[in-house]
């Protein structure tokens, strides 16, 4: 283990071909935004290289790059440590998916086909299933399935390539609470599922705000517990 508390086998293997730095970088976004390395841990070049198996020219030109995202703190004497997001930032953001995930639910259930019905079917059991296992990294991905899914019936170019702006931190933030929301999450991805297949444009809207907004004040009361 990293003498900063990154877990055991949770450095993911670096892909190839690419650049190194990229590769690096990707590796690196991918433990913050899962939380193996957690908000306001300090990074130390020389030990992610050694775990990364890379010299730590790449690991100082993916902070840099982190840094100049808002997912890494470069202080001056100190070092790197991973961004810890304020309750704005963490509104802000939650707040701009409610209005993409809204709309995408609309649109969805506007043109959504049987078998895209099914399509979500079949991420809903396995989210379900990863619930009832108490599999939060499972749940966490399947989650994000779930949604990027919708997004995808929805059809519109533009609204999904804003969505993929916010992802990772979608990913980021709902991580910490997806225990909290656990089944009942799901429960309301179901219900989504039902509008959909209806193609109940008004109510799929109502559903994946309310949705959306559950998990925006879970975020909120798990900083206040």
């Amino acid at each position: 283990m990293l003498s900063t508390g990154l877990p055991q086998g949770a450095v993911p293997k670096l892909e190839r071909p690419g650049p190194l730095r990229d590769r690096v970088y990707e590796a690196l976004l991918e433990l913050i935004t899962t939380r193996a390395l957690q908000p306001g841990q300090h990074l130390v070049e020389s030990e992610l290289a050694n775990h990364l198996g890379v010299s730590r020219q790449p690991v100082r030109e993916a902070l840099q790059r982190l840094n100049t995202e808002g997912w890494v703190d470069l202080r001056p004497a100190q070092g790197a440590f991973v961004h810890e997001p304020t309750e704005e930032e963490a509104d802000q953001l939650l707040t701009v998916r409610t209005l993409l995930e809204a709309e995408a639910a609309r649109l969805a259930a506007r043109q959504a086909k049987t078998h895209d019905v099914d399509d979500l079917d079949e991420i809903l059991a396995l989210g379900l299933q990863a619930v009832a296992d108490d599999d939060v990294d499972a749940a966490v991905a399947l989650n994000a399935r779930f949604h990027a899914k919708i997004m995808e019936l929805a059809g519109n170019a533009v609204l999904a390539e804003l969505a993929a702006q916010v992802d990772r931190r979608v990913r980021w933030y709902y991580t910490p609470v997806a225990r909290q929301r656990g089944e009942q999450s799901w429960i309301e991805h179901r219900d989504l599922i039902t509008a959909i297949l209806n193609r109940d444009e008004q109510l799929a809207t109502r559903l994946m705000r309310e949705h959306t907004e559950h998990t925006r004040r879970s975020y909120h009361a798990r900083a206040k517990s």
